[in-house]
């Protein structure tokens, strides 16, 4: 214990990941922060925890950590390290293989949707939450045929679900595809249902109203996923972010950093010279794809990108 009271005494009130070691020396955990110090601290305290995390805390025998300029960086590096070590502890981005697809059936089946787990033709994805969008699928079974009708969806609810005839099956799949492509179109839907699940609990049709709000739940979870980064992931974006002394600049493109830079002090010439550099440079950039992976370092890239202040972001092309 005195070995780890004298490394938390070393750690770094800086940005970066750590990693937790067991005896034998295996990484049990990786975790990132904006202040490591802080963050690592928090685990020995006496303040109430998880059961987890006290599961994990009589495990720790060491701690090792790597400082990064930007929080940025130590969310990457810590979904990169998670990915490659499979620590024991460590719950989300690991199981990239289990995220899944929502597909568009075939006539002839009995069910529009159904969940595959690779891409294939008419399919969407991939997604991480599959409780949810399995509820939601549950709840397509009552609700359909669904048809465009000009600037609005039309739909009936059945209280039992039923096999559906081959002509509302193809009204359904159809305008279920508009949706899913189009995010005008999907949040027209998310909308009308609202209005349902209110109009049915104002009634006391508390059940129908549940349905209703699961519905809206997975749509507005699938709405994030295909189109809240659409505009990133097409874009070629410059970022300026501070750094403990002086300025770091990203070149980000098609869900990649493709280059970045430390500067101590930053010009206008500097910004451009480097934004040319990058545009040059993404021409060369040659990345193995891996979608399901790459989820996760996307998520993470956009997120932070959206949390950052306007003038930190000074290109969006």
């Amino acid at each position: 214990m005195s070995h780890l009271k004298q490394k938390l005494n070393q750690i770094p009130a800086l940005p970066g990941i750590y990693r937790m070691l067991d005896s034998t020396g295996q990484i049990i955990y990786v975790g990132k922060s904006k202040c490591l110090k802080k963050r690592v601290q928090s685990y020995f305290t006496k303040s109430p925890k998880q059961a987890k995390i006290e599961r994990m805390v009589f495990f720790i025998a060491d701690i090792d950590y790597i400082v990064t300029d930007t929080h940025l960086e130590a969310r990457l590096l810590e979904c990169q390290l998670i990915k490659e070590l499979k620590p024991y502890f460590n719950s989300q981005m690991k199981n990239d293989r289990r995220y899944f697809y929502l597909k568009l059936a075939k006539p002839g089946h009995s069910h529009t949707l159904s969940i595959v787990l690779e891409r294939e033709d008419d399919t969407f994805g991939p997604f991480r939450r599959k409780q949810l969008v399995q509820t939601m699928i549950e709840v397509f079974t009552h609700l359909f045929p669904i048809v465009q009708d000009t600037n609005r969806f039309t739909f009936k609810y059945h209280t039992l679900p039923e096999v559906m005839s081959p002509e509302d099956f193809f009204k359904n799949r159809e305008s279920l595809s508009q949706v899913f492509s189009d995010e005008k179109k999907m949040q027209r839907l998310i909308n009308q249902l609202t209005l349902c699940m209110n109009e049915e609990a104002t009634q006391f049709n508390f059940e129908r109203a549940s349905h209703y709000r699961d519905l809206i739940s997975g749509l507005t979870y699938i709405n994030h996923v295909l189109h809240d980064y659409k505009q990133l992931v097409t874009s070629d974006i410059l970022l300026k972010i501070p750094v403990r002394d002086g300025q770091k600049l990203f070149f980000v493109s098609k869900s990649n950093i493709i280059l970045k830079k430390y500067f101590s002090t930053l010009t206008p010439a500097e910004i451009d010279t480097f934004f040319d550099e990058g545009l040059k440079t993404k021409t060369k950039f040659a990345c193995k794809w891996d979608e399901k992976a790459n989820t996760d370092f996307q998520n993470i890239l956009f997120s932070e990108i959206q949390s950052l202040p306007e003038e930190w972001i000074l290109k969006i092309l």
